[in-house]
């Protein structure tokens, strides 16, 4: 797709500084621009390049004033990085895979495919699916049996909606994510476990994006609920009965165990461990690898293993880095005493 500096700007409501006509097919990061490419400047580090870029436009702010003589157009704006981001998502939309039904994809009779969809190579969709309006499924993806698919909705190749799981509208699984596997729900018996049949299912409200490899395991009765426009990255777990609030976003490689209810619009690192039957609360931050085996309240920020508030931590985490040190010029002093 190629597009003029004065097309784009007028996508995204900005001015033009140098060649309206000037034309990009492709984007590029700033400091790697060659011609023919777009790429923006968000991050003040980054401004050098703005001179030095081969890049053939650029999409700045709107009071972006260069020390040295600049060679690309200049696309002027309120916020580069959303309007970039706008940009792209435009892009997206323009390079969406014609509808239509690949010959190798497998689809009930009872199942019910909306308009304008498209299904892939190797799809399986099975009785009383529902695929909504517009939906994309990639190749190989399946949907069993009384599953939900709502409009708009991006399945990327190898995802897996189990049976009679939900999920709303524009709702985006990346490749290889699961949802409604079954709950870890066994009972132990003697010396061994038995299995606790899982007959709940997943509820995934609108405009939750759930990052490749994850997994969202269905109720053991009830529902397993992503709240609307939840966003997961790559690599996590969350277990049965889970709730997650409207807005929350978790970094990869996070386990969150059953039955544990977390707030809106709350922000999670990368590889925290949450256990079960929790109540976190709305706004609620946890630094990276922590570990919360406690209650939050709204709005508490937390870190460490187990994690606690977070300005306690790093005082306590000094006093830790330097407790070597300390028990040195304590042994020293003892010294001296036991000494004189």
């Amino acid at each position: 797709m190629i597009l003029t500096a004065g097309v784009i700007a007028e996508i995204l409501g900005g001015s033009v500084d140098g060649d309206p006509q000037v034309q990009v097919s492709t984007v590029s990061p700033i400091e790697k621009g060659f011609a023919g490419s777009l790429s923006f400047l968000a991050n003040p580090k980054y401004t050098s390049f703005v001179a030095t870029t081969d890049a053939s436009v650029v999409i700045v702010k709107d009071d972006f004033a260069s020390e040295s003589p600049v060679k690309a157009t200049l696309i002027r704006v309120s916020d580069p990085y959303s309007s970039f981001a706008l940009l792209l998502q435009k892009y997206d939309e323009m390079n969406r895979p014609q509808p239509g039904i690949h010959p190798t994809a497998v689809i009930a009779n009872s199942a019910a495919i909306g308009k304008d969809v498209t299904i892939g190579a190797g799809c399986v969709i099975e009785d009383k699916a529902t695929v909504g309006d517009g939906t994309i499924l990639g190749a190989n993806v399946v949907v069993e049996r009384e599953a939900k698919i709502g409009s708009g909705c991006k399945l990327h190749a190898g995802s897996k909606v189990l049976h009679r799981c939900v999920l709303g509208d524009r709702c985006t699984l990346h490749a290889g994510v699961i949802v409604g596997s079954d709950g870890f729900g066994f009972a132990p018996s003697d010396a061994s476990y038995s299995k606790i049949p899982q007959v709940g299912n997943v509820v995934l409200e609108d405009d939750v994006e759930i990052g490749a490899n994850s997994t969202i395991d269905r109720a053991t009765m009830g529902s397993t609920i992503i709240r609307q426009g939840v966003k997961l990255d790559n690599l996590i777990q969350v277990a049965h009965n889970v709730e997650i609030g409207e807005h929350t976003v978790i970094a990869a490689q996070t386990g969150i165990a059953g039955s544990t209810k977390i707030g809106k619009r709350c922000m999670i690192g990368g590889q925290v461990g949450i256990i079960g039957h929790l109540t976190i609360g709305d706004n609620v931050k946890i630094a990276a690898q922590s570990g919360v085996g406690n209650n939050l309240a709204d709005g508490a920020i937390v870190q460490g293993s187990p994690a606690f508030e977070v300005g306690n931590y790093r005082r306590s985490y000094v006093s830790f880095r330097r407790l070597p040190e300390t028990i040195r010029k304590i042994e020293e002093k003892l010294a001296e005493l036991t000494s004189s």
